[in-house]
């Protein structure tokens, strides 16, 4: 099955280039690859958080000065 690819033209730092040559020369990989890799990674991280968020949307929210009063008042801290 063959993948299709779109081309696209990004701008790295040198040092940041510097580094993906490398890696991509240690792991047979292309920069190509690389790049590929770490986006889809960084997406699915994002959707990871937004469906925390989600799940997480009905939860009471609590004023952070009065959740450290308490906790000083219990002695928790």
């Amino acid at each position: 099955m063959s993948i299709s690819t779109k081309r696209s033209t990004i701008y790295l730092s040198e040092d940041l280039h510097k580094a993906l040559k490398v890696k991509a020369a240690v792991t047979h990989n292309s920069i190509s690859d690389l790049v590929n890799q770490a986006v889809k990674q960084a997406l699915i991280e994002d959707s990871e958080d937004l469906l925390a968020f989600k799940e997480r949307e009905k939860e009471p929210d609590y004023d952070f000065e009065n959740v450290l009063k308490d906790l000083k008042k219990r002695g928790k801290i």
